[in-house]
């Protein structure tokens, strides 16, 4: 038997720190007008020295919580999507089960980059749809800060980027007429060093030298004319895709939510497909690129807000690092 699945709670969770443009200004040749005319960031939040990627994907996971009838203790599975791991293994999601207290229940990683959380939205769904699993967490969270280069030779990326984390508990939908209607997720791997993080690399012995160290190769690259060139074709390539498969056209959408990787790739989607700016959100300007984090940190200020009503079609897509792209349509319960 089939059950579709709706998201039925919603936290997230950010650092204290808030570090401004102007402040990156004294650590490399850049400026808050550089930063902001590119991408449109203000400020971002960075992780306290005490502070683990797990502590911050605990913190947005009993967020949501409050929000669930009965908390995370029938919660059956979970899945952390992340690029910046707490350790390069176990799993984040290791130390997240362990600090809820969830011992049993399976947990793993999802490596997908910017489109994490759309990756994570497609698999939670297929278990709760499969009927195995009657409610799983999902939480995307991020510490960028730790591995970024503040020199000029990483400015590029380093301006970027912020810390965060947000979560959602998926489970079976009461209404067949709500909940996720259709998900479609595609990558293209020819491009895989457009945007990665080179070393350490399994591929050779020894996997990083001091040489690849010296030359910046254990912090983030990126070509950033070509993704931007290739996130502004994909990402309306596969909404247009994901809406026709099941017979709704943009302006069927209440609202789009839309990976916060850089608020000129967003403004020139919406344009490029005529959309209404009052229905695209932004929370950039405050949190930087927080990759597989930022759209469940939207979603969650939203619903805060009260844009998100019963019955809304919501349009969730992004594009990442890999190349990876996803779009998730939901009819809100």
């Amino acid at each position: 038997m089939t059950h579709r699945a709706f998201i039925s709670a919603v936290g997230h969770y950010v650092p204290e720190r808030i570090v401004t443009n102007s402040e990156l200004s004294k650590l490399m040749t850049t400026s808050d007008e550089w930063i902001q005319t590119r991408s449109g960031i203000k400020e971002r939040r960075f992780a306290a020295d005490h502070e683990a990627p797990s502590d911050l994907g605990v913190h947005a996971a009993l967020n949501a919580a409050k929000q669930a009838r009965t908390g995370l203790n029938d919660v059956d599975a979970i899945i952390c999507a992340s690029l910046s791991p707490e350790h390069y293994f176990p799993g984040t999601s290791s130390f997240i089960q362990s600090k809820l207290g969830l011992v049993g229940v399976p947990s793993f990683d999802l490596r997908a980059q910017c489109s994490g959380f759309i990756y994570g939205l497609s698999v939670a769904n297929a278990m709760v749809t499969s009927g195995e699993f009657k409610k799983v967490l999902l939480i995307g969270v991020e510490v960028h800060s730790r591995g970024l280069d503040f020199t000029d030779r990483g400015r590029d990326c380093a301006v970027l980027f912020g810390d965060g984390a947000g979560a959602v508990i998926i489970e079976s939908c009461p209404s067949p007429e709500h909940g996720f209607l259709k998900t479609k997720i595609s990558a293209d791997g020819r491009f895989a060093d457009k945007l990665w993080v080179e070393f350490p690399t399994m591929k050779r012995t020894p996997i990083m030298t001091q040489s690849d160290l010296e030359a910046g190769g254990l912090h983030p690259k990126m070509d950033g004319k070509f993704v931007f060139k290739t996130a502004v074709e994909k990402l309306p390539q596969v909404i247009d895709s994901t809406l026709s498969s099941i017979n709704l056209q943009t302006k069927d959408i209440d609202l789009f939510l839309f990976h916060q990787a850089n608020l000129r790739i967003n403004e020139f989607v919406a344009a490029t497909m005529n959309l209404d700016k009052a229905k695209i959100p932004s929370n950039i300007e405050k949190y930087g690129n927080c990759s597989a984090a930022s759209i469940p940190i939207l979603l969650s200020e939203q619903m805060q807000l009260g844009t998100v009503k019963r019955g809304d079609l919501i349009c969730i897509a992004g594009f990442g690092s890999g190349f990876t792209w996803g779009c998730s349509v939901i009819r809100w319960f």
